[in-house]
């Protein structure tokens, strides 16, 4: 059995659960999520938690059971607490800041870099410290690693936008001596 399927999903107080023919929806305080349904998997709601069972024991149910679990705990976590992902902006002159629903990035290019951010991801900036916060973990999750793909961090001076506690390797480069 899945160690990870088979632990209960807890539901706190002030969350809606409606387990669906197709969809889970979530709703709490801060919004609406939803995840799919396996047909290949039992959803029970009893006494504040989701237990999710095989209905059989092939290849692709035992695949699905840890899966579906932790997409399910990460729309009820989401909509609870919600999820949130830092970057840093460094480099001289690189810059970040928040205007209304999108980010303008000074990243050495001739021009800006404006980002629109997709609808339920907020950005706060301090410095150069970016960080984007919403309830959809996949959401949040592909913009931080959209706007890091803007200027990834180069090995040679480290400049870039990089994740908070992300270790870049630096290379020693060219010694620029003849022997």
């Amino acid at each position: 059995m899945s160690r990870i399927g088979k632990i209960p999903v807890p539901v706190p107080a002030g969350v809606e659960v409606r387990i669906g023919d197709k969809e889970i929806e979530v709703k709490g305080p801060k919004g609406t999520l939803s995840t799919p349904v396996c047909p290949n998997l039992a959803y029970s709601l009893d006494k504040g938690e989701i237990t999710i069972t095989r209905r059989d024991e092939e290849r692709f149910t035992r695949a699905q059971h840890g899966l579906r679990r932790t997409l399910l705990n990460n729309c009820i976590v989401g909509v609870t607490r919600g999820f949130a992902v830092s970057l840093e902006v460094v480099g001289v002159g690189y810059r970040v800041a928040v205007k209304g629903n999108s980010v303008e990035l000074s990243l050495g290019f001739s021009h800006p870099v404006i980002v629109d951010l997709p609808q339920g991801i907020e950005a706060r900036a301090e410095g150069n410290k970016l960080t984007l916060s919403g309830a959809d973990k996949e959401k949040v999750g592909e913009t931080a690693a959209g706007i890091r793909r803007l200027r990834k961090p180069e090995p040679y001076k480290g400049k870039g936008i990089r994740y908070e506690n992300e270790r870049v390797r630096h290379k020693v480069g060219k010694s620029g001596t003849k022997k």
